[in-house]
């Protein structure tokens, strides 16, 4: 018995110690060899919130004037690109604007910084406010947000319901996902952890494929040309620490427990399909909204705007006068 402990003495010691010294001896390079510039050749690129963030800009091109500023904000993982089929019809409504959430697509990837943490929600809100001074002065603002950032959209709105006039929910990660790593914080603000993290999360290049299997219906849609619109980003050099820092931003809110606030002009849709976020969170979620509107999108999963974009701007247009008064 005496042995035996003194070998699972000796053992942990040295697991701890190999925990430890082991981080700070592996080496670690990105997989990313480009610049954002050029892995976006002839992306626009405004600065907003001491950031350089990716946005596209489609003009209105509907009859009238006074037309609405139209935010969209992507999902974990994705980009500006996971609204390329709907941005366009769009426009008939109201100004475009989509743009690239920091950590991810190619907005700009900070390594340091002071004060507000850019990949946190608050960093994440101080890019919303700059945003619509820029684009929205003077006129209705309709955010829309999708998987992770429909949870953004909707906890940004329920604290600024002065400068949002509606909202679209679109498989928002609400219910069923949210919040950050506050219970693991201290452990991933280890210095060794900070060593790794870049490491363990490189995975995502890979596994990310797997969810976007899972998010599609009609697998003959997700194209080699889907996969390169995902993957692109995965060219910036530094993209590892990026998500890395991303994963350890502070993004607790109370949007779950609030969702009675949002008392503005609200769309909730969901892709009859969706596993990602179940679809019955949207069900859910329209009842938690007091005169929300809810579309269920047949023959779609986790990305109806991608996979049936006509069907998607017809839940839009059907609800939008309801949502721009």
């Amino acid at each position: 018995m005496k042995r035996f402990r003194r070998f699972m003495t000796r053992a942990l010691l040295a697991g701890v110690l190999s925990f430890l010294i082991v981080p700070f001896l592996i080496p670690f390079n990105s997989s990313g060899t480009l610049t954002a510039a050029q892995a976006a050749p002839g992306a626009e690129f405004v600065e907003l919130a001491d950031l350089s963030v990716r946005v596209e800009v489609t003009p209105y091109s509907g009859v009238g004037s006074d037309a609405p500023l139209i935010v969209l904000m992507h999902g974990f993982g994705a980009s500006t690109f996971s609204w390329r089929n709907v941005q366009e019809p769009l426009s008939k409504l109201g100004e475009v604007i989509s743009y690239d959430r920091p950590a991810f697509g190619f907005t700009e990837r900070k390594t340091s910084w002071e004060g507000t943490n850019p990949y946190g929600f608050q960093g994440n809100f101080e890019i919303l406010d700059a945003l619509i001074a820029k684009y929205g002065a003077g006129r209705q603002v309709v955010l829309v947000g999708h998987s992770a950032g429909g949870q953004l959209a909707a906890e940004y709105t329920r604290l600024n319901l002065s400068k949002v006039s509606a909202l679209i929910l679109v498989d928002a990660a609400i219910l069923t996902t949210g919040g950050g790593t506050s219970a693991f914080g201290w452990f991933f603000a280890l210095p060794q952890m900070q060593k790794l993290g870049p490491i363990l999360v490189s995975s995502i290049a890979t596994s990310g494929d797997d969810l976007l299997r899972k998010s599609y219906y009609d697998q003959s849609k997700l194209t080699q040309a889907v996969y390169d619109g995902y993957h692109q980003p995965l060219k910036i050099k530094g993209w590892e620490q990026a998500f890395w820092d991303f994963t350890n931003a502070p993004r607790d809110n109370q949007l779950k427990d609030n969702l009675s606030q949002l008392t503005l002009p609200t769309l909730v849709i969901t892709g009859k399909y969706d596993q990602v976020v179940p679809a019955k969170d949207a069900v859910e979620l329209q009842k938690l909204i007091a005169g929300s509107h809810l579309e269920i999108i047949d023959k779609t999963t986790h990305l109806p705007q991608e996979e049936q974009p006509e069907l998607f701007m017809d839940a839009v247009v059907k609800h939008w006068e309801h949502l721009v008064k």
